[in-house]
């Protein structure tokens, strides 16, 4: 997909592309927590470099993640880009593209919480239900510090 693209590099984005924080409000049980990083103002400033350079040109935020689920690409930036109004996809490892909504229904499933039942069962709205979604697997892929104690 990438390869018939020219392509320019900018380390520029590197200041939200590590999925961890030195802010020990952005953990909790000594988990980063997506939802709390994307908050602060380092990850509005690198996002808002994103949106803007996606004015003029296609972006692409490359990671050595095989699985999109696995990566905080797909959990934090791309989530709050497509919040933000964004067309965001991810590569596969069969090299087919999956919307952003897609592998959220994907992660929903993974998660036992892709049916309308569970919708109304927690009375949640679908976008509540996929933050959840998010805080889960950030608990399996996120960064962890040592608790002290």
């Amino acid at each position: 997909i990438l390869k018939t693209q020219e392509m320019r590099g900018s380390k520029n984005s590197l200041e939200i592309a590590g999925g961890r924080s030195g802010d020990p409000t952005c953990y909790e049980h000594g988990r980063i927590r997506y939802d709390l990083l994307a908050r602060t103002s380092r990850v509005h400033r690198g996002l808002q470099r994103v949106l803007e350079v996606a004015r003029r040109n296609r972006v692409a935020l490359m990671c050595a993640e095989k699985e999109p689920l696995h990566c905080h690409r797909t959990l934090l930036v791309g989530h709050e880009l497509a919040k933000r109004g964004m067309d965001v996809a991810h590569i596969l490892p069969n090299g087919k593209l999956e919307s952003h909504g897609d592998a959220m229904l994907r992660l929903l499933s993974e998660c036992g919480l892709e049916s309308e039942s569970d919708l109304l069962q927690q009375q949640q709205s679908r976008s509540e239900l996929i933050e959840d979604a998010i805080r889960h697997q950030t608990q399996t892929v996120g960064h962890s510090i040592p608790l002290s104690g």
